[in-house]
């Protein structure tokens, strides 16, 4: 950088004649133009700067005279001056502490009790919390892998729960989808390349299965006949106490 200073001060002073510098051209023209060498390097020195793009925030619709999560439920804090009143509210907040608000907003729309803070609904507002802060950081740094590896995790990890959910309580999982904005996709089905391998070793599979089979049959039969005279004994057995009197 320093050179390139000094190259660019010597192009626009010019040669030096009897100790002065003369600017311009070597005729000594005031008004001539500069070449185009000086143009360039004047481009090029100058500072670029970029505006930044306004991206919308899933935490802008929290209101900046919010008070922060751990001062929120604090008797005294009706009492104090405005000022500390705005130190501590979300106005000068970070990022951390607005965060908190917006998973407990998050968390309050699916929660099954007041008390409730582990259930799969909990977990998954807090993951979604968690993607939607990651997605805004990509916008700003599309090139932080470590954070992307960790907000691809989240997802892998909300998709299982929100699996889970579909299978076992399909009302929760709706009301879940619904409450917190979810898209949910299914996964789509396997389907698996057939070649001529694949059949060859499901047909071989397929005579092992049946060979043992039929090793184990005779097996199999005197085990059914045992369970067969066993139930028919202990149901004479009943008739028999049935008919005689108590």
């Amino acid at each position: 950088m320093l050179a390139l200073r000094t190259a660019l001060g010597r192009c626009l002073a010019g040669p030096v004649r009897g100790g002065a510098a003369v600017l311009g051209s070597a005729r000594g023209g005031d008004g001539a133009a500069c070449s185009p060498f000086i143009q360039t390097a004047r481009c090029y020195a100058r500072p670029v700067r970029r505006k930044r793009k306004d991206i919308p925030s899933h935490l802008d619709d929290l209101p900046p005279t919010m008070l922060k999560k751990d001062y929120a439920n604090v008797p005294v804090i009706n009492s104090v001056d405005d000022v500390v009143k705005r130190l501590l509210s979300l106005e000068m907040a970070s990022q951390k502490e607005k965060m908190k608000i917006k998973t407990q907003q998050l968390v309050e729309k699916v929660r099954r009790s007041p008390n409730d803070n582990g259930s799969f609904e909990v977990q998954v507002a807090i993951l979604t919390a968690k993607i939607r802060t990651y997605e805004e950081h990509f916008q700003r740094h599309p090139k932080d892998k470590r954070n992307r590896r960790c907000m691809l995790m989240a997802i892998d990890c909300r998709k299982k729960l929100l699996a889970y959910l579909r299978r076992v309580r399909y009302d929760t999982f709706e009301n879940t989808c619904k409450q917190l904005n979810i898209q949910y996709t299914l996964p789509p089905l396997h389907r698996r390349r057939i070649t001529k391998r694949w059949l060859v070793k499901k047909a071989f599979c397929r005579k092992v299965f049946e060979e043992v089979r039929k090793l184990k049959a005779p097996e199999r039969l005197k085990q059914r006949r045992e369970w067969q005279a066993r139930a028919r004994a202990a149901k004479e057995k009943q008739a028999q106490c049935e008919g005689t009197p108590v």
